[in-house]
Order: structure tokens, then sequence, then C-alpha cells
């Protein structure tokens, strides 16, 4: 690894900027992941300028994996990935034990870190959660980012946020509960060696003027497809200070970001969980050239009607 335990921090302040984007698997008629189209998926990744991936999560139906399925998917990445582009995976264990073997796993492949969510059943007071997380970096040094999210059952509180980022390995968070006044709260007053990921492109350009320096954990960057460099072209006009002709590129991008939040993001809110969107974005991958595929049972596919409506308004906004 590129750091130790006593310099983790700082690493991570230093390393992680920029878009770490959470993709979906391609899944064949078999139903199961598809290596080759995976393969494909990540050199487009590369191509495109990503930051870094994570990977193995809800969006990319690493739940519904069986373990043995687990490791192949994140081997596959690796060898894809490694040395290219940073790689971070995402443990959704509740068991801690399982967590430890993963992360082990994950860093004999060459994974930099891992997201990490809260037990989500079972363990769900301060004391408890910090108690997992101690145990667990105990046993791994690999680097950590904590999800705070109501998706994990309970949401860490601002106290338990204090406890958790004094721990070594503990280097971040993506910040998903709360919105915007939650974000800018822990970014003062937590300390300053702590990245705090706010996970939505839309507020990255005002980010980038109040500390913030990554978006974590989502897939916009990928989704914008022929409207992507209006992305690239809002971060080098920031990067210069040239804060209103950034702030008129970026709002470029405004009608497909209210797509996404009608397709996607609402959804997410409503339901606490990601399944009910994942099978929009494959049909998203597909339209604008990248590997999406079927979707693992029992979650559904998009209905036919659905998928074709999607893609109208998709060419209508000019993003495939």
């Amino acid at each position: 690894m590129e750091y130790t335990r006593s310099d983790a921090k700082q690493w991570a302040v230093e390393k992680i900027k920029g878009f770490y984007m959470c993709p979906i698997s391609p899944v064949g008629d078999d139903l199961h992941i598809d290596e080759t189209k995976l393969r494909e998926n990540i050199d487009a990744f590369i191509d495109m300028g990503i930051e870094g991936l994570v990977v193995g999560g809800f969006f990319a139906e690493g739940w519904n994996l069986t373990p043995t399925q687990w490791v192949r998917f994140h081997e596959v990445v690796s060898e894809a990935g490694k040395g290219r582009i940073p790689l971070w995976t995402i443990i959704l264990d509740p068991c801690v034990h399982t967590a430890i073997e993963k992360m082990k796993v994950v860093e004999s492949l060459g994974f930099e870190g891992a997201e990490v969510i809260n037990p989500v059943v079972q363990l769900r007071s301060d004391d408890e959660i910090y108690d997992w997380f101690k145990y667990l970096t105990d046993h791994t040094d690999l680097a950590i980012c904590l999800y705070r999210t109501p998706v994990s059952g309970a949401v860490l509180s601002f106290d338990l946020m204090h406890r958790l980022a004094d721990i070594d390995t503990v280097v971040a968070v993506k910040q998903g509960a709360g919105g915007r006044a939650d974000t800018l709260k822990l970014r003062r007053d937590l300390r300053e060696d702590f990245v705090v990921c706010d996970p939505n492109e839309a507020v990255f350009l005002e980010e980038l003027r109040t500390g913030g320096q990554c978006v974590w954990g989502e897939l916009s960057y990928i989704l914008y497809g022929k409207k992507r460099h209006h992305v690239t072209e809002y971060r080098a006009l920031a990067a210069a200070g040239k804060w209103e002709e950034a702030r008129a590129a970026s709002m470029q991008l405004n009608d497909v970001r209210l797509l996404m939040e009608e397709t996607l993001l609402w959804k997410i809110m409503l339901t606490a969980t990601y399944a009910a969107t994942i099978a929009s974005v494959k049909v998203w991958f597909e339209a604008i050239g990248l590997n999406g595929g079927r979707m693992i049972p029992p979650v559904r596919e998009l209905s036919a009607a659905e998928a074709e409506k999607l893609r109208g308004r998709l060419r209508d906004l000019g993003v495939c």
C-alpha cells in the first residue's frame, strides 16, 4: 500500500480528489456478471478520466452475489484496473468477521481502501457501532471511508463521527444523510485531515469553493454521456478562479440532473434502497455505449415501455 496506518489520513487528503465513481456491473443472459464486458467498462471509465472506482456496492449488485462470485468480481476488477486507476471496494456485511475477510482479499488484490457501511442489523447505539469499527480497524490496515446514510439503519451521529474520525485508518466519509448542512458541519467540526465527501455532483462546484475535494460513490459523471465535457469545463474554470464562468458551464447539465433525480435519486430517498434504480441505470449505460445487461434475480428488469421512454428522454437531452 502507498500509506501506513500513521499517515493514512494525510495520504487520503492528498490522493482522494475528483470523481470516485460507483458503476453498475454488466450481467449476461446467464444472469452472472459478464467478465469481458466488465473489463470493457473499466477501460471506458479510465478513458473518461475518472479519478477512482468504488466497486461492489449497492449499484453494482454486490449484495446479491455469493461469496465466491464476490471474490471473482474483485479479481476481475483488479486484473482490469490495478495500476491504471485507484480501486476501492464497498463492504456491506453486518458481520465484522466477514468484513475483515473481504478486506484482506481486496488488500491482496491491490485495492487502496474500502467504503464500509455500519452494521445494518442488530448494532444501533453509538457505542456498539464504534466497537464494531474499532474491532475492524484493529484487524486490517486498509483505509476506510465511512458511509453515513439512512440505508444503514442508523445514521452515524455527530458525536460518533468525531470518535470514528480519530481512528488512524478511518480517512473519509461519504456524507449521504442530512443534506448540505450536515456536510458543511462535519467538514467544519471534524479534524482537518479527514475527507468529507458529498455524493452529489450537482453541488460539486460549490464544494470546490467550500473545501470539498471529491464526489464519492455515485455515477453522474459516467451517466452524463455526450454532455460529460461540461464537467471538465467547469472544473477547469473553477481551478482558474473563474467562478461565474464555471457556474454557467455547470448549469448546462441541469436538465440531465433533473432526469437523474427523477429516475434515480428520488427512488433511493423514498425507499432507502438502491434496488429500484439499478434497472434504469443499466438501460442508461447501454444508451451511452456502455455495458449494462440483465438484472440479477429476484430484482426486476425495467419494462420495455419504460426502457424506451428513458432512451427517448436521453436522446432528447443530447446525452446519447
